[in-house]
């Protein structure tokens, strides 16, 4: 038994097929269907029902997966130990990133990391929430960016910065006068939403906790773009809601719209996530130094209200 027959049967397990699996661990089909057949006649088991289309774990095969998992990610470590031994800032490092978030930090932060630290080779994903804790937890991620708290044990939490909630409001809006905004003045049925799926959804929905989803008159649309929420605003459909570093680089026409809360103002917590068994920490290290400097000077807000992204 290899760590890389392990490999393959991992690659198998995860595309349902042997073709798929061969290109992404760059080998031929016939050497990877080889050695899971070795493996298999090693064990004297079959991993893999290969009469299902697509192909299937048996019973057993699952059990080996996820022991393989396992062997495979401590074998990984050997070298990441070695590294932080070294204080060596280097090697592959898989980081997910929530979408309302990736489309402003991302453009702050990764000249910077790259030129900093060119050694270090960032595999960047844009997840959902539920994305990241499931791919941290299966060991495909190393860290991630999203909203906080989880409330995951498995999961060690860095805040990285506090984001202010702001609202958009156009000049035919009722609130349009107001030069800040409220709690108080907000209304569920009046505000634009993100589609469901997204953690700052949550958190304008617990801003309006006292209000419900259903049960208005008026129609309900959500979009998974905050472009979208601004276009259909200006139009003339309701509010929205955005993330401070988004209004950053809204046109000037447009910041005339923009309505600041009355301190403390509502925010969401932002941090570096990462599996509390993680190694690669003199990484984690410099991306945390580097995007909280950055992003904490672009934030003006000090005192805030956290509102939690879970319901």
């Amino acid at each position: 038994m290899t760590i890389t027959q392990l490999k393959y049967v991992l690659a198998v397990a995860e595309h349902k097929n042997f073709t798929k699996a061969a290109e992404k661990t760059f080998v031929t089909q016939p050497t990877l269907s080889m050695q899971i057949q070795k493996l298999e006649e090693e064990l004297d088991i079959q991993i893999f029902d290969r009469t299902k289309k697509p192909i299937e774990l048996t019973s057993v095969g699952n059990k080996i997966v996820n022991q393989a998992r396992n062997i495979v990610n401590e074998a990984d470590r050997m070298q990441d130990v070695v590294d932080q031994e070294k204080g060596f800032i280097g090697g592959e490092f898989k980081i997910g990133i929530i979408p309302t978030v990736m489309p402003t930090l991302l453009p702050m932060f990764l000249r910077n990391f790259t030129n900093k630290f060119p050694k270090v080779q960032l595999k960047i994903e844009e997840l959902t929430t539920d994305e990241i804790i499931s791919k941290i937890t299966d060991g495909h991620l190393d860290a991630a960016i999203a909203a906080t708290p989880l409330y995951n044990e498995k999961i060690k939490e860095r805040v990285l910065y506090y984001e202010p909630f702001v609202g958009y409001i156009p000049p035919s809006h009722r609130l349009a006068q107001k030069k800040q905004i409220e709690r108080s003045d907000l209304d569920i049925d009046d505000i634009l939403l993100l589609e469901d799926g997204h953690c700052f959804r949550d958190g304008v929905i617990n801003l309006c906790q006292s209000a419900k989803l259903s049960g208005s008159d008026r129609f309900q649309l959500e979009s998974g773009s905050f472009e979208t929420l601004i276009k259909l605003s200006n139009e003339g459909m309701g509010m929205t809601l955005l993330p401070y570093l988004h209004t950053i680089d809204v046109s000037d026409d447009m910041k005339s719209n923009l309505r600041y809360f009355t301190d403390p103002p509502p925010a969401r917590e932002v941090s570096i996530i990462y599996s509390k068994s993680e190694l690669k920490m003199q990484i984690i290290d410099a991306l945390y130094d580097l995007i909280a400097a950055i992003v904490r000077g672009a934030i003006a807000f000090q005192d805030v209200k956290i509102i939690s992204p879970t319901k």
